[in-house]
């Protein structure tokens, strides 16, 4: 390698002698007497006693690969330069890794000349083990006990010899002042990966992917034999079942191809601390260097969001296991309900003694309602012999929180009656004092009812009675500093009288802040992703981390690691390309049979770890953790574009510059132009550059791309001051979005029910990629509806949305060519999937069509038609195990998702479907709305709204699918008894998938019938009696063909 005083010359130990083979490296063993005996039956080691007292050595011999520190060549084809020559001639670096102090004085003592003589020398040092003294033990002792660190290895040997065979440097003691980095660093401390990936297990991976080639082969043919083969005796049935199932198969492969490639991940949490927070030279103290973290809650409700559960959720996030001071928390209250405010106050209040408790005793989960309701042994793994007393103590507390919470509405409401009267009298006052004491008679007192804070001031938010100014859609911004920046250095409490003792531990709590947006009549708020990018510039005004983590108030953190698991993937190699960091969502309360697929664990740990090994997991609303330079709509720093067919041509992308507003765009695609207007705020444009520096991984390897030096994220966050609180007010002001780019390609997206794809449609779709973190302990854990009217209407909102990104620019077949031709087939399947509802809906009744008119979709059951029935049925089930076995669901899961797909494909899809294309076509908006409501009698049963009963009309669909069925069975089975001629093949192919359509209906009919027991017995007599009816009905005026019908009295003639 060429250095700027030329070539450097070496000692001929490098390579001496043309012909000598390579030499083996000898390892030896200490014997029972003490001496050290060489396994390669050459001379005798003796070892300094420091080395021999240590491990017996390995008993095999190893080969040196020939590497610059050990060249079989001779010594006269020399680069003159330094340079790696062309060809296979020999070459030297200036130095190895691995030479040890001795070699490095005996290369001193020779000078630099090649042919001084020293070639024996350096032959015998070659021929012995090169276990030598060094000041270094630890590669040594290494050496000796097998640890081979692979991961080192694979980064390290990437593009040049790494550590572990030669290293190429200019001088013996190098320091990278870029990286802080020298030798002796990578020798004492082997550099790690925080993150790995773990691949699907081939012996499962293969034959998946085999069995769907294989049937996709045979639906191709099986649907080549259905259209070859029609039953001319029904062309209707038979023309609905064809076009139904080509597009089930059209909709499967959809669904199928982005899922051949799952993976799975695992974080290192140990490398992360040892990297970011041990004591070095760049960080002597060992305080964190780890970038700092918003997290985002919002809320909009108190009387449909109870202020207790989004207090138990800060709660939980204040006791976070993370660096005190990088951490800020901001709650966006839609609503700016005071009952909200006061109910964050009263929270952080208790969260004075709740932190610090879950700090000393490591209590998890950290959300005191979850806690106190766990059903195993609060002692387990609990040491400290004053935890039952603590614990006891605390649980009275957080009781008392509790009552306090629940009796904030009234206490608010009688404070503001007593504000409001005191006012009626001061204003009584001055009447008499202007009238000479006297009060008129006529004279009416109008005192505007206003709502107070316990400070005596009008509270700027909305008003229990509204007025101007104070209602909802018609508010100031309000924000307030519930909790002040913390300290930069822990402060540790004392034994307190009466309370609990906290000697030891950090008792700081992490900055809070309520944040209220300005709302005004004639704006367009948003709704959720307005609120969402009013926190974004406002958390870039106060704390500007580097990283957004985005909760709903019912999801609190289960897992106090969480957030360090997900920053190892931020941090690690190649981390500055990722956007976001999607968690799985969990949920608690849900019905042990969960009757409506609430956990829809087929999804989470089947379709999101799949697209997690393509492009990345899609942005599903909440518990994702977001780089914020990535939600500003800039482009990654690196990334790749697919062209071809099937994208199977990869290219790096080319970088784009800024561009004014005169030139013309440099793309084809709006997506890949740079963000330019982010509002008139000086000091949020300010924020952009510094928040994309701090959020870059370390640069503490040669590997590292675009990273930061170590050390650089040390510094305290400065205290807040006057005019920063002004211009983060300012910010979240209603007219501030007002021309400019947010919400077009800045934070998050506008225009879309579903919001939340959609933003993450966006990032991929610039180059960006996601991850999917699945922590061993559930990360997030939140509530979901368990009574089936709200779960339809959820799952409504979420087809609503894809249908309109359907028919917007949205619609993957827009996307660029940065977006992976899997990952764009995964999200055209999202917007495609509800239009699925119109031919399930019909093939829900095809078996009632085919057992009333006694005709069936093939001509007859032959071998051929059950044959291919039989192969996709057997192919598909096998398919299913294995995805269940690489994803880890239970097969009743899958059979719940199952059903439930049949149950909303027929009542919301559809629905969203039908409301989607009125609003295209016509500009309709339709809303699917609640007509009535049952109370809920149990309140003791933890389960009880599976049992009510709200009528809507997404029952229609799937009530008539179920009844149609029913008495199609009847009538199917009365027409075939009665015929001279029984055609029980066609019986037998209606009924079968009459019986699967009632199968997968079987929730929807649980579900309507309420709680055991409350449904009469006469409903299923008349429903019975009323199908006989109706068959016996349809006998007479349609009788079947051939039958004698003078047996039955005679004909009916007209």
């Amino acid at each position: 390698m060429a250095t700027s005083s030329g070539a450097r010359k070496y000692s001929s130990s490098v390579g001496g002698g043309g012909d000598r083979p390579p030499q083996p490296v000898k390892f030896a063993r200490r014997t029972s007497s003490g001496r050290v005996v060489s396994l390669s039956r050459d001379e005798e080691l003796d070892l300094p006693e420091e080395y021999a007292a240590q491990n017996d050595y390995i008993n095999y011999t190893v080969l040196m690969p020939p590497t610059p520190d050990n060249q079989p060549g001779a010594t006269s084809a020399t680069n003159v330069a330094g340079d790696k020559p062309d060809g296979p001639t020999p070459y030297r670096a200036p130095s190895s890794r691995f030479r040890s102090e001795s070699q490095r004085i005996r290369m001193g003592s020779h000078g630099g000349d090649e042919d001084s003589g020293s070639g024996d020398t350096a032959r015998k040092l070659d021929r012995r083990m090169s276990v030598m003294k060094s000041d270094n033990k630890s590669m040594l002792l290494r050496s000796q006990t097998q640890d081979f660190d692979h991961n080192r290895f694979l980064f390290e040997t990437k593009g040049k010899y790494g550590i572990g065979n030669a290293f190429w440097q200019q001088d013996e003691d190098s320091y990278d002042r870029d990286t802080g980095m020298s030798m002796q660093d990578f020798m004492d401390k082997p550099w790690k990966p925080l993150t790995r990936k773990i691949k699907t297990p081939p012996e499962i991976l293969s034959p998946y992917r085999l069995l769907i080639m294989l049937r996709m082969i045979v639906l191709v043919f099986f649907l080549v034999w259905r259209i070859k083969n029609p039953n001319h005796d029904a062309m209707v049935l038979w023309g609905l079942s064809v076009t139904c199932e080509i597009w089930f198969a059209f909709s499967w492969l959809l669904d199928i191809l982005p899922k051949f490639n799952p993976i799975n991940r695992m974080a290192d949490l140990a490398a992360l601390k040892d990297k970011f927070e041990s004591p070095s030279p760049t960080n002597p103290n060992g305080r964190s260097d780890l970038p700092g973290m918003d997290i985002f809650i919002s809320t909009a409700d108190p009387e449909k969001e109870p202020p207790l559960v989004t207090a138990n959720t800060i709660l939980s996030i204040l006791a976070v296991e993370y660096p005190v001071e990088k951490v800020a928390i901001y709650i966006s209250d839609d609503g700016g309900a005071i009952l909200t405010f006061e109910a964050m106050a009263e929270a952080v209040k208790f969260g004075e003694v709740w932190v610090p408790f879950c700090r000393k005793h490591n209590i998890e989960p950290r959300n005191p309602d979850s806690y106190f309701s766990q059903k195993t042994d609060p002692t387990k793994n609990k040491k400290r012999p004053d935890f039952v007393k603590d614990r006891r103590w605390i649980k009275r507390e957080y009781d008392e929180f509790k009552v306090r919470i629940n009796g904030l509405s009234e206490v608010i409401r009688k404070r503001c009656d007593m504000y409001n009267k005191n006012e009626e009298m001061r204003e009584k006052k001055l009447i008499k004092e202007k009238n000479n004491g006297v009060l008129p008679s006529d004279q009416k007192i109008e005192v505007t009812k206003a709502t107070w804070m316990a400070d005596g001031t009008h509270w700027p938010g909305t008003w229990f009675k509204s007025c101007a100014d104070h209602a909802k859609g018609d508010h100031a911004g309000i924000l307030q500093i519930m909790s002040n920046v913390p300290e930069s250095d822990p402060v540790m409490g004392g034994p307190d009288e009466g309370k609990l003792d906290f000697t030891g531990i950090d008792t700081r709590l992490p900055m809070f802040a309520y944040v209220s947006r300005e709302k005004r009549p004639g704006y367009d708020h948003n709704k959720k992703a307005g609120a969402m990018n009013a926190l974004v510039r406002a958390s870039a005004i106060i704390s500007n981390a580097p990283f957004i983590l985005n909760l709903d108030c019912d999801h609190y953190i289960y897992n106090s690691m969480a957030i360090r698991e997900g920053m190892c993937y931020m941090m690690d190699r190649g981390g500055d390309r990722i956007c976001y960091l999607q968690f799985p969502q969990r949920f608690e309360g849900i019905d042990p049979s969960d009757r409506y697929a609430n956990h829809n664990t087929v999804f989470f740990d089947g379709n999101m770890r799949a697209l997690d090994g393509l492009q990345g997991p899609v942005y599903v609303g909440t518990g994702c953790m977001f780089r914020r330079y990535a939600l500003y709509g800039f482009l990654p720093p690196r990334s790749n574009e697919y062209s071809g067919v099937f994208g199977q041509n990869k290219a790096p992308a080319k970088n784009i510059q800024p561009r004014s507003d005169e030139e013309e765009p440099l793309t084809g695609h709006p997506d890949l132009n740079l963000p330019k207007k982010f509002g008139n705020s000086t000091m949020f444009t300010e924020s952009i550059s510094v928040a994309e520096f701090q959020g870059r991984p370390l640069a503490d390897h040669i590997s590292v791309k675009n990273g930061r030096p170590p050390g650089s994220l040390l510094t305290p966050r400065p205290p807040l001051d006057a005019p920063t609180a002004a211009e983060a007010i300012a910010v979240i002001s209603c007219w501030y979005e007002d021309k400019t780019e947010w919400g077009d390609r800045i934070g998050w997206i506008y225009g879309s029910v579903t919001e939340d794809v959609v933003t993450g449609y966006r990032m991929h779709n610039r180059g960006w990629r996601s991850v999917y973190c699945i922590t061993k302990r559930d990360a997030f854990r939140g509530t979901a509806p368990i009574n089936l009217t709200d779960r339809l209407h959820q799952v409504l909102r979420w087809a609503t949305g894809s249908v309109e990104i359907f028919f917007s620019r949205n619609n993957a077949l827009l996307a660029t060519r940065r977006l992976k031709f899997l990952q764009r087939i995964a999200y055209l399947n999202v917007g495609i999937y509800p239009f699925t509802s119109f031919f399930l809906v019909i093939y829900c009744f095809l078996p009632a069509l085919s057992l009333f008119t006694g005709q069936f979709i093939v001509q007859s059951l032959n071998i051929a038609f059950l044959c291919y029935l039989l192969i996709i049925t057997v192919v598909l089930t096998l398919i299913s195990l294995l995805e269940v076995k690489w994803s880890g669901i239970a097969l009743e899961e899958w059979w719940r998702n199952e059903q439930f797909w049949v149950i909303g494909g027929s009542s919301a899809h559809l629905a969203a479907v039908i409301q989607g294309l009125l609003k295209v076509i016509a500009g309709i908006e339709i809303s699917f709305t609640l007509t009535s409501k049952s109370a809920n009698e149990d309140e003791d049963d933890i389960y009880a709204d599976l049992y009510i009963v709200k009528w809507t009309s997404l029952f229609i669909m799937p009530l008539t699918i179920v009844i149609v069925n029913l008495v199609a069975l009847v009538m199917g089975f009365s027409r075939t008894v009665y015929s001279v001629i029984p055609q029980w093949s066609k019986l037998f192919g209606g009924a079968f998938f009459s019986f699967w359509v009632l199968a997968h209906m079987y929730p929807f009919c649980k579900g309507l019938m309420g709680r055991r027991g409350k449904v009469p017995t006469i409903i299923y007599v008349w429903a019975g009696l009323i199908s006989i009816t109706v068959s016996l009905l349809w006998i007479t005026i349609s009788p079947p063909q051939g039958s004698d019908a003078t047996a039955s009295g005679g004909e009916l003639k007209v």
